[in-house]
């Protein structure tokens, strides 16, 4: 664990590891790799402490750079004002057969709704958590320690609520059409994402979260002199997604216009998932405290290692559907290789995520790995 954890430091250090870290994220696959069949307690606590140990056990079989904590992390329990955190519904049209896909039903239908949202105030539920962490401590307290976390309690991606709250095609339309609508909406999400920092900082509970896979890193920010971090010793981690579609020039005054003032909050910050960044790169890069820049499977590597190659470190992503439905895994390291060797000499990680399935491949997850890290030390 010392080894990984020093060799994901380095990278988003932009210090030379002994080579690029890899990673892998099941999501949706877990369910064919652990199915509900496989786990033995029915106590819900139980039953998701199983599930995330056999996880662990799993992903050290896979043997990809998955840093593991010495510590086991409780979340700060808090509550929300008004419970539904907006103070209007968010609804969703299920689907049916349960797995398909959902379609949204917004709340916000017109632009006087908007008068409809608030400000969300949120409250940490000592007593909840207490009991919470003294339960873990009885259970595991002799084998690892039991740590209170608390980290940002409403994302600085913003896109995904003012969708939520919208509907993304309508949000869409309200750039060209409604655009005081589309203001209203973003700026309104800034101020409560700021707020919720605000309130968070108050309650002298922030813990880092510099320990996990993607962002383990170095500490970040100074040390308080009272003891409390704020959000400078943090990472956020943020981005654009439900914009993939509009112009740079769209993005940057309906989305980073609205993101910056809180990324201007935090110690680093890593932006981007599976939106195609290619044209927007230079947006990308005013962003303050900017660590990380996500490469996706659609953004074009060869622009991002020209623009930002020698500023942040490049999360290189795999296209998931490529990597689970081939059956030759042949091309699978050759499109590694291929990347890696454009790579070298730049500080990059190997990500793969957003795995809904392993498409009859139980063991791609070991194989991709393996070649992943073969590729990394090709071109260490």
């Amino acid at each position: 664990m010392a080894a990984i954890k020093k060799r994901w430091a380095d990278v988003n250090a932009l210090r030379k590891p002994d080579r690029a870290p890899v990673w892998c994220r099941p999501v949706g696959c877990w369910k064919e790799i652990i199915p509900e069949t496989m786990l033995a307690c029915t106590d819900p606590l139980l039953r998701y402490l199983e599930r995330h140990f056999l996880q662990i056990i799993h992903k050290r079989a896979i043997d990809d750079d998955q840093p593991v904590d010495d510590f086991v992390p409780v979340a700060a329990a808090f509550q929300s004002d008004p419970p539904n955190v907006w103070g209007v519904e968010i609804g969703r049209h299920a689907p049916s057969p349960v797995g398909g896909a959902w379609a949204y039903d917004p709340p916000l239908k017109e632009i006087r709704d908007i008068a409809k949202l608030r400000l969300p105030r949120f409250t940490h539920c000592a007593e909840r958590t207490r009991a919470h962490k003294a339960r873990i401590e009885d259970l595991l307290g002799d084998i690892l320690p039991v740590r209170i976390v608390a980290e940002p309690l409403l994302s600085a991606t913003l896109g995904t609520a003012a969708a939520d709250l919208r509907g993304l095609e309508q949000m869409m339309l309200d750039m060209a059409i409604e655009p005081d609508f589309c203001h209203q909406l973003m700026a309104y999400l800034r101020d409560a994402a700021l707020s919720a920092l605000d309130q968070l900082e108050a309650t002298g509970l922030i813990t880092p979260n510099n320990t996990g896979p993607m962002t383990c890193s170095d500490p970040l920010g100074p040390a308080p002199p009272d003891g409390n971090l704020t959000c400078k010793n943090l990472w956020c981690m943020a981005n654009s997604q439900e914009f993939d579609q509009v112009s740079p020039e769209m993005w940057e005054e309906y989305c980073l216009a609205y993101q910056k003032p809180i990324f201007d909050r935090f110690g680093a910050v890593g932006y981007g998932c599976c939106e195609n960044l290619t044209q927007k790169i230079d947006g990308v890069l005013t962003i303050p405290n900017l660590r990380i820049l996500t490469c996706s499977a659609w953004t074009n590597l060869d622009v991002v290692i020209e623009k930002a190659g020698k500023q942040c470190c490049i999360m290189w992503r795999q296209k998931a559907s490529d990597v689970v439905f081939p059956d030759d895994v042949q091309r699978i390291r050759r499109d590694l290789m291929d990347g890696a060797r454009r790579l070298h000499g730049y500080r990059y990680q190997i990500v793969l995520r957003e795995l809904e399935t392993l498409a009859g491949h139980p063991n791609r997850l070991h194989e991709w790995t393996q070649c992943a890290k073969e590729a990394a030390e090709t071109y260490a």
